[in-house]
Protein backbone atom coordinates (compact mmCIF):
# COMPACT_ATOMS: atom_id res chain seq x y z
CA UNK A 1 0.00 0.00 0.00
CA UNK A 2 2.74 2.50 0.95
CA UNK A 3 4.66 2.26 -2.37
CA UNK A 4 1.40 2.81 -4.28
CA UNK A 5 0.53 5.88 -2.22
CA UNK A 6 4.01 7.34 -2.68
CA UNK A 7 3.81 6.82 -6.44
CA UNK A 8 0.38 8.44 -6.55
CA UNK A 9 1.49 11.47 -4.54
CA UNK A 10 4.69 11.99 -6.51
CA UNK A 11 3.25 11.11 -9.92
CA UNK A 12 6.16 8.82 -10.74
CA UNK A 13 5.04 7.10 -13.90
CA UNK A 14 7.88 6.27 -16.25
CA UNK A 15 7.44 9.30 -18.58
CA UNK A 16 7.43 11.61 -15.56
CA UNK A 17 10.66 10.13 -14.23
CA UNK A 18 12.38 10.75 -17.54
CA UNK A 19 11.46 14.43 -17.41
CA UNK A 20 12.38 14.99 -13.77
CA UNK A 21 15.00 17.45 -12.64
CA UNK A 22 18.02 16.17 -10.71
CA UNK A 23 16.48 17.27 -7.41
CA UNK A 24 13.23 15.43 -8.15
CA UNK A 25 15.09 12.25 -9.07
CA UNK A 26 17.10 12.49 -5.87
CA UNK A 27 13.87 12.82 -3.90
CA UNK A 28 12.41 9.73 -5.57
CA UNK A 29 15.59 7.79 -4.85
CA UNK A 30 15.46 8.80 -1.19
CA UNK A 31 11.79 7.76 -0.97
CA UNK A 32 12.69 4.40 -2.53
CA UNK A 33 15.39 3.87 0.08
CA UNK A 34 12.92 4.71 2.85
CA UNK A 35 10.42 2.20 1.47
CA UNK A 36 13.10 -0.50 1.41
CA UNK A 37 14.14 0.43 4.95
CA UNK A 38 10.53 0.21 6.20
CA UNK A 39 10.00 -3.16 4.53
CA UNK A 40 13.24 -4.39 6.14
CA UNK A 41 12.10 -3.31 9.60
CA UNK A 42 8.64 -4.79 9.01
CA UNK A 43 10.33 -8.16 8.40
CA UNK A 44 12.33 -7.87 11.61
CA UNK A 45 9.32 -6.82 13.69
CA UNK A 46 7.22 -9.64 12.27
CA UNK A 47 9.94 -12.17 12.99
CA UNK A 48 10.71 -10.89 16.50
CA UNK A 49 7.05 -10.75 17.41
CA UNK A 50 6.38 -14.43 16.80
CA UNK A 51 6.73 -15.43 20.47
CA UNK A 52 5.68 -12.16 22.06
CA UNK A 53 2.33 -13.61 23.11
CA UNK A 54 2.51 -17.41 23.48
CA UNK A 55 -0.72 -19.29 22.87
CA UNK A 56 -2.69 -20.26 25.93
CA UNK A 57 -2.08 -23.98 25.50
CA UNK A 58 1.71 -23.49 25.53
CA UNK A 59 3.12 -23.31 29.04
CA UNK A 60 5.78 -20.59 29.21
CA UNK A 61 7.51 -19.73 32.48
CA UNK A 62 8.40 -16.24 33.63
CA UNK A 63 12.06 -17.08 33.12
CA UNK A 64 11.43 -18.09 29.51
CA UNK A 65 9.51 -14.91 28.81
CA UNK A 66 12.34 -12.88 30.34
CA UNK A 67 14.94 -14.54 28.11
CA UNK A 68 12.77 -14.12 25.01
CA UNK A 69 12.26 -10.42 25.65
CA UNK A 70 15.93 -9.89 26.46
CA UNK A 71 17.02 -11.65 23.27
CA UNK A 72 14.55 -9.82 21.04
CA UNK A 73 15.51 -6.46 22.50
CA UNK A 74 19.20 -7.20 21.97
CA UNK A 75 18.53 -8.07 18.33
CA UNK A 76 16.45 -4.93 17.82
CA UNK A 77 19.16 -2.67 19.25
CA UNK A 78 21.97 -4.34 17.33
CA UNK A 79 20.14 -4.15 14.00
CA UNK A 80 19.45 -0.49 14.74
CA UNK A 81 23.19 0.12 15.08
CA UNK A 82 23.81 -1.47 11.69
CA UNK A 83 20.96 0.44 10.08
CA UNK A 84 22.67 3.73 10.97
CA UNK A 85 25.08 3.75 8.02
CA UNK A 86 26.82 7.05 8.80
CA UNK A 87 30.16 7.34 10.56
CA UNK A 88 31.65 3.92 9.81
CA UNK A 89 35.42 3.91 9.24
CA UNK A 90 37.12 1.11 7.29
CA UNK A 91 39.69 -0.66 9.48
CA UNK A 92 40.70 -3.71 7.42
CA UNK A 93 40.24 -4.83 3.82
CA UNK A 94 41.18 -8.40 3.03
CA UNK A 95 42.16 -9.73 -0.39
CA UNK A 96 39.13 -12.07 -0.39
CA UNK A 97 36.74 -9.13 -0.11
CA UNK A 98 36.11 -9.20 3.65
CA UNK A 99 35.84 -5.69 5.10
CA UNK A 100 35.85 -4.63 8.75
CA UNK A 101 34.66 -1.15 9.69
CA UNK A 102 34.34 0.51 13.08
CA UNK A 103 32.28 3.19 14.70
CA UNK A 104 32.05 4.76 18.15
CA UNK A 105 28.47 4.65 19.42
CA UNK A 106 27.41 6.52 22.57
CA UNK A 107 26.67 4.06 25.33
CA UNK A 108 28.31 1.17 23.47
CA UNK A 109 31.81 2.41 22.73
CA UNK A 110 33.69 1.21 19.67
CA UNK A 111 31.89 -1.49 17.69
CA UNK A 112 33.07 -3.44 14.66
CA UNK A 113 31.16 -4.48 11.54
CA UNK A 114 32.41 -7.33 9.37
CA UNK A 115 31.01 -7.74 5.85
CA UNK A 116 31.78 -10.89 3.89
CA UNK A 117 30.39 -13.30 1.32
CA UNK A 118 30.16 -16.99 2.24
CA UNK A 119 29.58 -19.97 -0.04
CA UNK A 120 26.72 -21.54 1.88
CA UNK A 121 22.96 -21.69 2.11
CA UNK A 122 20.87 -20.00 4.79
CA UNK A 123 20.01 -23.40 6.27
CA UNK A 124 23.66 -24.45 6.51
CA UNK A 125 24.64 -21.26 8.32
CA UNK A 126 21.64 -21.34 10.65
CA UNK A 127 22.48 -24.94 11.56
CA UNK A 128 26.14 -24.18 12.31
CA UNK A 129 25.70 -20.87 14.09
CA UNK A 130 22.54 -21.50 16.12
CA UNK A 131 21.08 -25.02 16.05
CA UNK A 132 24.42 -26.73 16.70
CA UNK A 133 26.09 -23.90 18.58
CA UNK A 134 27.44 -26.37 21.19
CA UNK A 135 29.54 -27.99 18.45
CA UNK A 136 31.26 -24.74 17.48
CA UNK A 137 34.47 -25.63 19.32
CA UNK A 138 34.93 -28.54 16.90
CA UNK A 139 35.68 -26.18 14.01
CA UNK A 140 36.63 -22.94 15.76
CA UNK A 141 39.83 -23.33 17.81
CA UNK A 142 39.28 -19.95 19.51
CA UNK A 143 36.41 -21.48 21.50
CA UNK A 144 37.00 -23.94 24.33
CA UNK A 145 33.34 -24.76 24.77
CA UNK A 146 29.78 -23.44 24.50
CA UNK A 147 27.08 -24.92 26.68
CA UNK A 148 23.33 -24.29 26.30
CA UNK A 149 22.11 -23.74 29.87
CA UNK A 150 18.45 -23.04 29.15
CA UNK A 151 16.05 -22.99 26.19
CA UNK A 152 13.19 -20.52 25.98
CA UNK A 153 11.34 -21.85 22.97
CA UNK A 154 13.01 -22.82 19.70
CA UNK A 155 14.44 -19.36 18.98
CA UNK A 156 15.98 -18.24 22.28
CA UNK A 157 18.73 -19.89 24.30
CA UNK A 158 20.91 -19.02 27.27
CA UNK A 159 24.55 -20.04 26.78
CA UNK A 160 27.82 -20.13 28.67
CA UNK A 161 30.89 -19.76 26.48
CA UNK A 162 34.59 -20.05 27.31
CA UNK A 163 37.18 -18.79 24.86
CA UNK A 164 40.30 -20.89 24.25
CA UNK A 165 43.78 -19.93 25.31
CA UNK A 166 45.31 -19.79 21.83
CA UNK A 167 48.56 -18.38 20.50
CA UNK A 168 48.19 -14.87 19.17
CA UNK A 169 45.10 -14.13 21.28
CA UNK A 170 45.72 -10.51 22.30
CA UNK A 171 42.76 -10.33 24.67
CA UNK A 172 43.26 -13.57 26.60
CA UNK A 173 40.82 -16.15 27.86
CA UNK A 174 37.32 -14.97 28.75
CA UNK A 175 33.97 -16.48 29.64
CA UNK A 176 30.54 -15.20 28.59
CA UNK A 177 26.98 -15.66 29.82
CA UNK A 178 24.62 -14.62 27.04
CA UNK A 179 21.10 -14.78 25.68
CA UNK A 180 21.00 -15.67 21.97
CA UNK A 181 17.93 -15.07 19.85
CA UNK A 182 17.37 -16.23 16.28
CA UNK A 183 14.95 -15.06 13.64
CA UNK A 184 14.91 -17.30 10.54
CA UNK A 185 13.00 -16.48 7.39
CA UNK A 186 13.19 -17.71 3.79
CA UNK A 187 14.95 -14.53 2.70
CA UNK A 188 17.27 -13.86 5.65
CA UNK A 189 18.51 -14.87 9.08
CA UNK A 190 18.99 -12.63 12.10
CA UNK A 191 21.04 -13.87 15.04
CA UNK A 192 21.20 -11.53 18.02
CA UNK A 193 22.51 -11.67 21.55
CA UNK A 194 23.61 -9.83 24.65
CA UNK A 195 25.15 -10.50 28.02
CA UNK A 196 22.95 -11.46 30.94
CA UNK A 197 23.69 -11.70 34.65
CA UNK A 198 22.36 -14.50 36.81
CA UNK A 199 22.97 -15.00 40.51
CA UNK A 200 22.76 -18.75 39.93
CA UNK A 201 25.69 -18.61 37.48
CA UNK A 202 28.34 -16.17 38.73
CA UNK A 203 31.70 -15.58 36.98
CA UNK A 204 33.79 -18.74 36.92
CA UNK A 205 37.04 -18.92 38.93
CA UNK A 206 40.10 -18.25 36.81
CA UNK A 207 38.23 -16.33 34.08
CA UNK A 208 37.43 -12.72 33.38
CA UNK A 209 33.76 -12.53 32.45
CA UNK A 210 33.41 -10.40 29.33
CA UNK A 211 30.07 -9.01 28.20
CA UNK A 212 28.55 -8.88 24.74
CA UNK A 213 26.65 -5.68 24.20
CA UNK A 214 23.74 -5.94 21.79
CA UNK A 215 25.33 -7.84 18.90
CA UNK A 216 23.99 -9.52 15.79
CA UNK A 217 24.67 -11.38 12.56
CA UNK A 218 22.55 -10.81 9.44
CA UNK A 219 22.71 -13.38 6.64
CA UNK A 220 21.05 -12.95 3.25
CA UNK A 221 21.33 -14.95 0.01
CA UNK A 222 22.90 -13.12 -2.91
CA UNK A 223 20.36 -12.34 -5.61
CA UNK A 224 22.75 -13.25 -8.41
CA UNK A 225 23.96 -16.49 -6.81
CA UNK A 226 21.71 -18.48 -4.47
CA UNK A 227 24.65 -20.66 -3.35
CA UNK A 228 26.27 -17.67 -1.63
CA UNK A 229 25.20 -15.42 1.22
CA UNK A 230 26.15 -11.99 2.44
CA UNK A 231 27.34 -12.17 6.04
CA UNK A 232 27.23 -9.03 8.21
CA UNK A 233 28.42 -9.25 11.81
CA UNK A 234 28.19 -6.48 14.39
CA UNK A 235 30.65 -7.17 17.22
CA UNK A 236 29.96 -5.12 20.34
CA UNK A 237 31.91 -6.36 23.33
CA UNK A 238 33.26 -5.19 26.67
CA UNK A 239 36.18 -7.54 27.38
CA UNK A 240 36.56 -6.26 30.97
CA UNK A 241 39.86 -6.57 32.79
CA UNK A 242 42.66 -4.00 32.56
CA UNK A 243 43.65 -4.26 28.92
CA UNK A 244 44.59 -1.05 27.08
CA UNK A 245 42.01 0.03 24.50
CA UNK A 246 44.66 -0.14 21.78
CA UNK A 247 45.09 -3.87 22.42
CA UNK A 248 41.34 -4.49 22.52
CA UNK A 249 40.79 -2.55 19.29
CA UNK A 250 43.40 -4.70 17.57
CA UNK A 251 42.17 -7.97 19.01
CA UNK A 252 38.43 -7.74 18.30
CA UNK A 253 38.59 -7.27 14.50
CA UNK A 254 41.30 -9.94 14.34
CA UNK A 255 38.94 -12.29 16.18
CA UNK A 256 36.24 -11.56 13.57
CA UNK A 257 38.60 -12.40 10.70
CA UNK A 258 39.77 -15.59 12.42
CA UNK A 259 36.19 -16.70 13.08
CA UNK A 260 35.22 -16.13 9.45
CA UNK A 261 38.28 -18.04 8.26
CA UNK A 262 37.39 -21.05 10.43
CA UNK A 263 33.74 -20.83 9.35
CA UNK A 264 34.75 -20.93 5.67
CA UNK A 265 36.97 -23.92 6.34
CA UNK A 266 34.10 -25.76 8.03
CA UNK A 267 31.73 -24.93 5.18
CA UNK A 268 34.27 -26.30 2.73
CA UNK A 269 34.06 -29.74 4.39
CA UNK A 270 30.35 -30.21 3.62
Amino acid sequence: MLPAVVKLCCGISYPHVRSMSGLQRTAVAVIGQEITHMKHWAQIKQCMGRYAEPRAEVAVSEDQLFYMRHGKEALRKAVGMLEDTEGWKVEIKEGNGDVISSKVIPGAGKVFRLEAVLEASLDDLYDLLFVRVEDMHQWNPSIQHIKVLKRAGPETILTHEVSAETAGNLIGQRDFLSVRHSCKQKSCIYLGGAAIRLESFPPQPGFVRAEDGPTCIIIKPLDEDTTKCSFTWLLNMDVKGWLPKSIVNQGLPRAQLDFTKHLRKRLGLR
